[in-house]
């Protein structure tokens, strides 16, 4: 059976999680890691894997999954589609999805490449379920609450500020899918705690919920990657009214966002060239597996 090779950018939280996917899945190879610190002490799970600071020194790859910051994504799947190879990720900036699915769809249509965006679990597979409960329940109100949680993006944002030594972003759900940021920082010595936190709230990440930042001494003694989502959509299928419909879920947070990576992966292979978000993608095409055996077993 032919395995498609798969390289991992960025080795951070997420990419830890994406190795163990892959060494999971009967259908991939690791073509090898791309970090910027490619030259230095590498973890024992990289020994026998190829690591390097350009995707270029790779033998072969067939797809790229990318688990750089979210604002460094455009940039890499445009480099990586112009080559030819397929690209997925977790942006989650969720105002810019649609912007950034137009600007990989030309990019990935002038090279035969397929460029898959905000396939983590949120956007991703939330995005599924919350098409799902519309499709069952068409007029009514979905609410999403996440949490409570840390959120792997904002933590990046705010380990990104001026000032901040480390971080952590913490999501709570305050209901009606309103939530509440509680951030906690180590500073920087000599880092002024007003300007930090302006600059954090200011931050489209923050801007439009409640945000709280707490200065801490130590924050690695907060951090859990424990995660979740409620959805919730009540409304009306055809003229009936009063249809409530839930969705839970409790998460390792990069553990799931690395899942679906590597199954959306798996589905990049089976699309046309071009940029697609999760929801576009026939929902058979992530699984491993003889596709008439899937059909039986699932339906």
């Amino acid at each position: 059976m032919k395995k498609f090779k798969a390289a991992i950018v960025g080795y951070g939280n997420i990419g830890k999680y994406v190795l163990d996917a892959l060494e999971a899945s009967k259908d991939f190879e690791v073509a090898g890691v791309v970090r910027r610190n490619a030259d230095g002490v590498q973890p024992k799970e990289l020994l026998d894997i190829p690591v390097v600071s350009d995707i270029k020194q790779l033998d072969h790859v067939d797809v790229a999954i990318l688990c750089t910051p979210t604002r460094s994504v455009e940039a890499y799947a445009k480099e990586y589609l112009a080559m030819g190879i397929n690209t997925v990720d977790s942006f989650d900036i969720h105002s810019k999805i649609w912007d950034l699915r137009q600007s990989l769809d030309i990019v990935g249509k002038a090279n035969q490449s397929v460029a898959v965006i905000a396939a983590g679990w949120d956007p991703g597979s939330d995005s599924v379920v919350r098409t799902l409960l519309e499709a069952a329940v068409p007029k009514g109100i979905t609410y999403t609450n996440f949490g409570p949680g840390m959120s792997m993006g904002h933590t990046v944002c705010v380990k990104s500020k001026a000032g901040v030594k480390s971080a952590l972003s913490m999501t709570i759900p305050t209901g009606t899918g309103v939530h509440r940021r509680m951030v906690y920082v180590e500073l920087e010595a000599g880092a002024d705690f007003k300007v930090v936190e302006q600059s954090i709230k200011e931050d489209p990440y923050f801007s439009s919920d409640e945000t709280h930042v707490i200065v801490v001494d130590d924050v690695d003694q907060l951090i859990d990657m424990g995660h979740g989502v409620n959805l919730v959509r009540k409304g009306v299928s055809g003229k009936t009214h009063n249809q409530l419909m839930e969705f839970n879920m409790r998460i390792n947070n990069p553990a799931l966002t690395a899942q679906i990576l590597v199954s959306t992966a798996r589905a990049s292979f089976k699309q046309a060239p071009g940029a697609y978000t999760l929801i576009e993608l026939p929902m058979i095409d992530l699984l491993y597996g003889d596709r008439e055996h899937l059909i039986h077993r699932l339906v």
